[in-house]
């Protein structure tokens, strides 16, 4: 008896922990972590013909089209590792690349079968990307509330001092959730109406977190 592939888009805002929670997942469900940031930076860096079509679009500072973006999509999940599945993470970003993902796996037979959405509260996420700290020396992360120093603003490791990226300051984020949901809220309701989005509370440790993901996925 043959089981469907279950295909997964994993939702959520900035700070919402889902790059954390599509790893976890991964191990978990034996499936693949598709993560379009990814796919991007593979196709660039191997020359391949899609990657070689983005790159133009991206030195004339336009967006890189949608068709192009799905053509990497697919031809990572025709790939022998995503036979049962796997966790779409970062895409599709709007109703039109959902709509044509919808179109590329019903041509194959196949279909989302769960999309997970990581509820967070806007200021609790605030909370979570503004604690953020990076060492200057070596990168090393760390979050003034969650996972502080020994000793404010010096690196456990090597001493370097810590730094807030721009990217991290309140104000900066609160204009990247403005955007976020901007362009993420329709994206919700179209799957919402399709009857394949669970909300999941994010608002909680990662352990609950992943297990009440796991049981949306499973169920």
């Amino acid at each position: 008896m043959t089981t469907e592939p279950r295909f997964i888009v994993l939702v959520g805002p900035p700070g919402s922990g889902k790059g954390t929670q599509a790893a976890r997942l991964r191990e978990i469900l034996h499936l693949p972590h598709v993560a379009s940031g990814d796919l991007f930076r593979e196709n660039l860096k191997n020359q391949t013909p899609l990657g070689l079509q983005a790159k133009a679009y991206m030195e004339r500072g336009d967006l890189v089209p949608d068709d192009v973006t799905i053509a990497m999509v697919m031809e990572r999940l025709r790939r022998p590792d995503c036979a049962n599945g796997a966790i779409l993470d970062g895409f599709p970003r709007t109703i039109a690349q959902a709509e044509a993902l919808d179109e590329a796996l019903a041509a194959r037979g196949q279909r989302i079968a769960v999309v997970p959405y990581i509820a967070v509260p806007d200021e609790v996420l605030v909370e979570r990307i503004g604690g953020r700290r990076l060492c200057r020396v070596c990168g090393r992360a760390y979050h003034i509330r969650f996972n502080p120093p020994r000793q404010p603003g010096i690196c456990d490791v090597d001493g370097g001092e810590l730094y807030q990226r721009d990217d991290d300051r309140p104000e900066t984020v609160r204009q990247r959730l403005k955007v976020y949901w901007e362009q993420t809220s329709p994206l919700i309701d179209y799957y919402r109406r399709r009857g394949v989005l669970v909300e999941i509370n994010g608002d909680q440790p990662i352990e609950a977190v992943t297990e009440e993901l796991r049981a949306a996925i499973t169920a």
